[in-house]
């Protein structure tokens, strides 16, 4: 019979092994750029993901275009292709309003024909009682006549340029007509400031990031893709890590209160916790090393998985303390630590079948999940082996030497089950 508790000076070893490195790259996160990376839903800020046509374009390139618009970033390449840029919330501009605009018809128009704003009026009520299709063609040659970017005039006017700007109406109205020669008119002429975007796939083209935009591409040439655009504010950022830090004090606090009124004794729900510790050290840990040389980001997802994490701990701790209570009533007068170590044995097939289970599927989400639940998924793997492991070989090797302390400090020999006298008949 293998002697798990009689052994539990060497799993403690292994413990601090796989603990202190990870404690070491989580105490240098205040102190230097390695340890936690934290995403901008702690931090607050825009994540940007590009790819350039050009391949061999570096994140340092893209870092000093940033630094000419006065913006301080820091850029990494990932493995998909895609530069990452994170720098300081930067909001997009709202897009132009595509309701008609009735001041393009007042404007002074390019050429400077004075009757430009009558034919302009004259079209528009004609169109208004004509049929829907010849409603639109009769609109779009208004729009076409009223604007100046339509005109042949070569000769350049001062009041051009803001015609243009005030009607960006007119370029919907004229694109969508079923007339070749209205739409020909107005497609002559596109205007980049009326095609402001915004979202996580189409790039910017208005605010502070369009202006970005197009120093990237005038520096480093046309951007191919954008993968995402996102941007957190501090106030967000601030209160989530509140919200993050009382669920897990929370959690923490009602299982050892739960633990300790199941099993009528504080020192299970004393090794329930410190197990749980140990489970939130080896994942915080790993994912500062991860940071530390993968750039591995802790999201808003990462406290779904450590809750995720302390829940399945603590089953696995709450089934082999069951058995430790059951084995005690059953088998009254045996050493302690004896008992406890049946009772590994005898859960300890059952903890590790439905630990395997889990961590194949994880496994299979981690292969072909993709990269937006990845992190997640891996914050998971660790966690679970971390828990079946420190309900078995820490949670209740704890409570032995816990007890056997109570034992010597109060001057009690440790029970031993009592020798059988055979009865003699005289």
């Amino acid at each position: 019979m293998f002697d798990v508790i009689g052994k539990r000076r060497w799993f403690y070893l292994f413990s601090l092994i796989v603990t202190i490195p990870g404690l070491f790259f989580i105490l240098l996160t205040p102190f230097t750029n390695a340890g936690l990376q934290f995403s901008i839903d702690y931090t607050g800020g825009t994540v940007w993901e590009i790819r350039f046509v050009d391949p061999n374009v570096t994140p340092e390139q893209v870092e000093a275009v940033f630094a000419q618009q006065g913006l301080e970033a820091s850029a990494i390449k990932t493995s998909s292709g895609f530069i990452q840029i994170k720098t300081e919330p930067i909001g997009l501009a709202p897009a132009p309003s595509p309701s008609p605009s009735p001041s393009a018809s007042g404007s002074p128009n390019a050429s400077g024909s004075p009757g430009a704003s009558a034919s302009a009026g004259a079209s528009a009520s004609a169109a208004a009682s004509a049929s829907p299709a010849t409603s639109a063609s009769a609109s779009a040659a208004a729009s076409a006549s009223a604007s100046p970017s339509a005109s042949p005039s070569p000769s350049p006017s001062p009041s051009a340029s803001p015609s243009a700007a005030a009607s960006p109406s007119a370029s919907p109205s004229a694109s969508g007509s079923a007339s070749p020669a209205a739409s020909g008119a107005v497609g002559a002429s596109p205007s980049p400031s009326g095609s402001a975007t915004g979202g996580n796939t189409n790039l910017p083209t208005t605010g502070k990031l369009g202006e970005v935009r197009y120093a990237l591409e005038k520096e480093l040439g046309p951007i191919a893709e954008q993968a995402t655009l996102t941007t957190v504010g501090p106030v967000v950022s601030s209160d989530l890590i509140k919200q993050a830090i009382v669920l897990i004090l929370v959690g923490s606090l009602g299982i050892l209160l739960w633990i300790t009124f199941r099993f009528r004794d504080v020192k299970f729900g004393v090794a329930a916790l410190i197990a749980l510790l140990h489970d939130v050290i080896v994942v915080l840990g790993a994912f500062a090393i991860f940071g530390t040389f993968f750039h591995v980001q802790i999201d808003a997802l990462f406290v779904t998985a450590m809750l995720t994490i302390i829940g399945f701990s603590v089953h696995d701790t709450i089934v082999v303390f069951d058995r430790v209570r059951e084995n005690r009533a059953r088998h009254v007068g045996e050493p302690f630590d004896q008992i406890v170590n049946h009772s590994i044995l005898q859960t300890f097939g059952r903890s590790i079948m439905t630990s395997l289970t889990v961590v194949l599927t994880l496994l299979a989400l981690l292969l072909f999940g993709g990269s937006a639940i990845q992190d997640f998924i891996l914050a998971l793997l660790i966690g679970i082996v971390s828990g079946t492991y420190s309900s078995i070989f820490v949670a209740s090797p704890i409570v032995v030497d816990w007890h056997l302390w109570e034992d010597r400090r109060h001057g009690r020999m440790t029970a031993t089950r009592a020798p059988r006298v055979r009865r003699t008949t005289p």
